[in-house]
């Protein structure tokens, strides 16, 4: 017989906490690993070492800021600035 046919069936939180790991590595949560409970749990210590990928989006301070400069100027800041931290700190120094 296989060992297949007795395995575990993966556990909700199991799930929760596999897609939120892809999420923060911004990885695939592969289907076969899904399938059974000793395979997501190997992928997701894997996952859980690894350093989370750092965005290029501006922090939330900076896009607070961002919207209170534009208030004052009665601007609007540009779409392009919300998804590029470089692009928003220029934005703010250019309208201080």
């Amino acid at each position: 017989m296989e060992t297949a046919a007795f395995a575990l069936p993966v556990t909700p939180r199991q799930i929760a906490y596999a897609k939120s790991l892809a999420l923060r590595n911004k990885t695939l949560l592969p289907w076969e690993v899904q399938q059974d409970r000793l395979s997501l749990s190997a992928w997701i210590e894997a996952q859980a070492k690894l350093k989370p990928v750092a965005g290029n989006e501006p922090t939330s301070k900076q896009v607070a800021f961002a919207e209170r400069i534009a208030r004052v100027k009665r601007r609007s800041v540009p779409d392009e600035c919300f998804r590029d931290r470089q692009l928003l700190s220029r934005w703010i120094d250019s309208n201080r």
